[in-house]
């Protein structure tokens, strides 16, 4: 799997920056459902060169929406938490 499917995008909600700021230096992305830690772990330290401490994921179902008579879906999504050492960060672009 190439390094760069592997990250698809920062997470940025409320949450995901309070883990950043408070001093945990934890930052959130959406990645590849078939990724599993070892590859989300080797991907962000040859995008961002960074050393990861930790990486935790998770899995989302996606859910059923309603747009007046059509009748939708949203996809299937998986997140991951990853630690960095002491001291490095990771530039991510907030965007509002």
């Amino acid at each position: 799997m190439n390094i760069r499917n592997i990250i698809k995008k920062p997470i940025v909600t409320e949450k995901a920056t309070i883990l950043k700021e408070k001093g945990k230096n934890k930052y959130t992305f959406v990645v590849d459902r078939s990724a599993n830690k070892f590859q989300i772990k080797q991907a962000v330290e040859t995008l961002f060169k960074v050393k990861v401490k930790k990486v935790h994921t998770a899995n989302y179902v996606g859910k059923s929406i309603r747009r007046g008579k059509s009748v939708g879906y949203k996809s299937d999504w998986k997140k991951a938490i990853v630690k960095v050492d002491e001291g490095q960060e990771i530039q991510i672009v907030d965007e509002v």
